[in-house]
Formats: structure tokens, sequence, C-alpha cells
């Protein structure tokens, strides 16, 4: 049996964004203003700081019921023992993902396509990743935004949880809800602030609006 997750607000980290405050600092501010779960994304972090990191996240979040999602790596979820993981269309297969991770493991998939979210159908993942839902700055190989149309279109074709990632912040978070996301997720809206804590509480505000 799978935890119940609340999927409404994803912070994905990004190291430079966080500068002197801290991966780990900023994801804990990110928490007690609200953040329901946390995908630890690390694309230049050797592997053995990456499992270091995760673990410590892993400890923190653990007593305080939100789930530690890595981004990409099932091995680094795997040595951790991360709630799971978030991968993408070039990373490994969500078939063998979840035969290494077991039943348990959340997994999430991002889609980029049309043609994506149909394959993605017949697949057992928690939840899809619709990126990116505006333009962003954030991920440097993003596909072309789907905007609020195209959130509408996926939530009339799956009954999967859908959390709408790039370019979101608390000015159209609700848009993305109200379009048919169950969640949202961000990196620039939180890191990098100047309170990570108080930029997480005006996201919960949007979206409890």
């Amino acid at each position: 049996m799978r935890q119940l997750i609340d999927y409404s607000l994803h912070l994905v980290t990004d190291r430079d964004l966080c500068g002197g405050t801290g991966v780990v600092e900023t994801v804990l501010q990110a928490v007690a203003g609200g953040v329901r779960v946390v995908q630890l994304r690390e694309k230049t972090l050797d592997t053995r700081r990456f499992i270091e990191t995760a673990t410590q996240l892993r400890k923190e979040l653990a007593p305080l019921g939100v789930p530690l999602l890595i981004n990409d790596r099932v091995d680094v979820a795997l040595a951790s023992g991360a709630d799971g993981v978030h991968i993408g269309q070039s990373d490994m297969p969500y078939e063998q993902a979840r035969a290494i991770l077991g039943p348990k493991a959340i997994i999430g998939l991002s889609v980029e396509t049309q043609e994506q979210v149909t394959e993605a159908k017949r697949l057992d993942v928690e939840y899809l990743g619709i990126s990116p839902v505006f333009a962003t700055t954030t991920k440097k190989d993003a596909a072309p935004p789907w905007g609020l149309e195209g959130v509408r279109r996926i939530r009339l074709v799956t009954n999967h949880i859908l959390v709408g990632i790039g370019g979101i912040g608390a000015d159209n978070a609700a848009d993305v809800l109200m379009a048919g996301a169950d969640g949202v997720a961000v990196v620039s809206a939180i890191c990098g602030t100047a309170s990570p804590r108080a930029a997480a509480e005006a996201l919960c505000r949007a979206i409890q609006r």
C-alpha cells in the first residue's frame, strides 16, 4: 500500500540558486513554509556528495512526513533511502526504476509532448510532471511551454495526478491548478529568495485561493 501524499507544492532544488543559504537550509525553511514534497536535483555534484546530501535531507524530512524524491538518479535514491525518484524521458525507463525501487516507491515522470502523455497512461507512476507549463530559464534544455491550454488538454485525457513545473510562482500558481493540475513544482520561486519560508508561504496562500 503506497502512502497518501499531498502533491500541492513541490520544491525542486537548485544548488547555485540556493547560494550561501545552502540546499539543506533552503529545504528546511521551505518545508516550514508549507512545501509538501522535496525533489533533490543535483546536476553537477559528485555521487558521494549527492548521496550524503540526500541522506541528510531524508533524516530531516522523514519525521515531518515530507517525502524526498531524487531527480534522475535511481542509484542515489536507493543508497540514501529516499522515498522515490522523479525521472525524465531520457532517464532510466519507468519499468526498470520500479523494479529496482520496489512497489512502495514514489515515481514521478516528466511529460513534454502529447505523445508522452498518451504513452504514460499505461504506467503506474504516482504523478506526471507537466514540463514546462510556462517559459523558464531554470532548465536550459526545456521543451516548448504547454501553457494553461496544454494543462487543460492533458487533464482531459489522463487520470494521473498532474504537477505543473516551469515559470510558476505565487502570481500564477492558482491558474495552473484551475486549469487542471493537482499541484505545482517550483525552483527559483523559492531557491535563492531572501526568505525561502516566506516564499513558500506565499505560494501556499496562492494555492489555497
